[in-house]
């Protein structure tokens, strides 16, 4: 049997980042084999990132960019705490992951989870990370954007926004300037659609017989003309576009009233050719994902034997 040293152990530890104890334990079993040792832990840490896969949430982490090109990607992946969101080991995972998403251009995450990430699958690799790390890690979402693009991360990774334009001002060094605006733009202000053409039929219609039983339900609006209750609904329907619709907001560093339709308009016109927002992308980290909520009294209660 092969004498197990505390230099092997801390070899070992360097290039895994896992406990010491499991180590010399990895080592052990692999008779000092370091690289068979690696692969026992790889393998057990599969077994382990099953298990919290299967049951904890993970609401918190980082939403990152990177554009490489005339490429740029979005991706959110998921933690159960703030504390690992912030581990430099995972941040780096997230930074080449982006940079797997661009060479790859995989069709969704499951493609992605089978992608090459150095040697080894993004699922590999992954599992490895939450063996290495200790909690719960999900890939959730990506998307990649081809073309002129303005990118905005807020937060230390809480939002992260892609702003697509179709231009031909982008070599301006004012358009950069404006661009970047844009993408504060999304970010500050969370919106469904582009612009009205963008929005269902479906929704506008449910929108108009909301504002129709309103109506019908207020005294004042007895006995008006038909005429005057279509310019009133019209003038609610407006409004909500300019609360669902991108261009049709108000822009938020105007000093007077002014949409963002409106400054697009006003740079192009500033800068002598055309520039239209063709689309964006707007990822919130956990957003629609039912945290855990912890209740401290009942967890006291129970340790003490008050439950």
């Amino acid at each position: 049997m092969a004498t197990i040293t505390a230099k092997d152990v801390a070899a070992l530890r360097a290039k895994t980042g896992i406990g010491m104890m499991e180590c010399k334990k990895a080592l052990v079993e692999a008779d000092g084999d370091m690289e068979a040792a690696i692969k026992l832990l790889r393998e057990k840490g599969e077994l382990k990132a099953e298990t919290k896969m299967a049951t904890r949430i993970a609401a918190d982490g980082i939403v990152d960019v990177l554009t490489e090109g005339d490429k740029t990607a979005i991706v959110e992946v998921n933690t159960e705490t703030d504390f690992v969101a912030k581990n430099d080991m995972f941040k780096a995972f997230v930074k080449n992951l982006l940079k797997t998403i661009i060479a790859n251009n995989p069709a969704d995450v499951e493609a992605l989870m089978a992608s090459d990430y150095e040697g080894v699958t993004v699922e590999a690799k992954l599992k490895e990370l939450i063996f290495q790390i200790g909690e719960k890690i999900t890939v959730r979402r990506f998307a990649v954007v081809e073309g002129v693009t303005s990118t905005y991360i807020h937060g230390m990774g809480s939002i992260g926004v892609i702003v697509k334009f179709d231009t031909d001002c982008a070599d301006n060094a004012e358009f950069a300037e404006f661009a970047k605006n844009i993408a504060l733009q999304v970010g500050a202000y969370p919106t469904p659609y582009l612009d009205r053409t963008a929005v269902p039929a479906d929704v506008v219609e449910n929108e108009k017989n909301i504002i129709k039983a309103q109506l019908a339900n207020d005294p004042k609006m007895a006995g008006k003309p038909e005429k005057v209750l279509e310019g009133i609904i019209m003038g609610k329907i407006n409004k909500f576009y300019e609360g669902n619709c991108l261009v049709d907001m108000e822009y938020v560093k105007a000093e007077e009233h002014e949409s963002v339709a409106k400054y697009v308009a006003n740079t192009a016109k500033a800068l002598g050719g055309s520039i239209k927002i063709a689309s964006f992308v707007r990822f919130e980290k956990g957003e629609g994902i039912e945290k855990k909520q912890d209740d401290l009294a009942a967890e006291v209660a129970k340790l003490t034997g008050n439950a």
